[in-house]
């Protein structure tokens, strides 16, 4: 295993410590979270919540909802989210496609083996590589890790890559350092976190059944996730209480 590997498996022991299950996604079903995927594209969560709760109060968060609501009528429930008619397009986009390859069941969409499906998804309109990983993590249970803007800025600020590095690097250098034992990294949780970070309640999401593997990407992914909302923010870092701190002196 690299340095930068074992650091990598280090943070993911040092927050699920700390932190404990974070319980992501907060979603009830498997297409609630497809939805919070495309509508969470260049927005914060708290702005995806006011469009699924649109969504929710319609009764329109389902294959079958998307495919019947007006176009018009759900660009105005997602505006929130921002770029709504991009988005409201690609929702339908999506369903469609569901529809006409996978008789509208995402069980049979999900049932795809990972590298197959990954390339499907990123032949969607709207679809790049952090929605695609998304999808199949958090909605089918599928083994690859998402990386967003939080961890690219995490790998710069303790100088393991820069920011601009290669999605697929970054996406492969966390499923290398996680992938042996997950079991054995999943023993560091404790019982009595000390802190929630970007925890939320078990959803019915989140209780889905995945591989032991599966879990610990996502758990991971969701720990980031709570380091750069409530400490390495983009402009001012409050590195102080963060639980990755003791490591910024190894990375320099």
């Amino acid at each position: 295993m690299s340095d930068a590997q074992e650091q990598i498996r280090s943070f993911y022991q040092e927050l699920r410590q700390a932190w404990g299950p974070q319980h992501w996604w907060p979603a009830q079903s498997r297409f609630e979270v497809v939805l919070g995927a495309y509508l969470t594209q260049n927005t914060a969560w708290t702005n995806v919540e006011r469009a699924l709760d649109n969504l929710r109060v319609k009764g329109i968060v389902s294959i079958a909802g998307i495919r019947e609501v007006p176009l018009r009528t759900l660009e105005a429930l997602i505006r929130p989210s921002g770029y709504f008619r991009q988005k409201a397009r690609r929702l339908k986009l999506f369903v469609k496609f569901l529809d006409e390859h996978h008789t509208g069941s995402l069980e049979q969409l999900f049932s795809r083996p990972t590298g197959q499906l990954r390339e499907i998804l990123l032949g969607l309109e709207g679809v790049g590589p952090e929605t695609a990983d998304s999808i199949l993590l958090y909605a089918g249970g599928h083994e690859v890790f998402v990386v967003d803007a939080y961890t690219r800025r995490i790998l710069e600020r303790h100088a393991i890559l820069p920011a601009n590095a290669d999605y697929e690097q970054i996406r492969q250098l966390f499923e290398a350092a996680l992938r042996p034992s997950p079991e054995a990294v999943d023993q560091a949780a404790v019982s009595q976190p000390q802190r929630k970070s970007a925890a939320h309640s078990p959803s019915r999401a989140s209780r889905l059944h995945r591989s032991p593997l599966a879990q610990t990407y996502n758990e991971m992914h969701a720990l980031i996730v709570g380091v750069g909302k409530d400490f390495c923010k983009k402009s001012q870092p409050q590195c102080d209480g963060c639980p990755l701190q003791r490591f910024l002196s190894v990375s320099k």
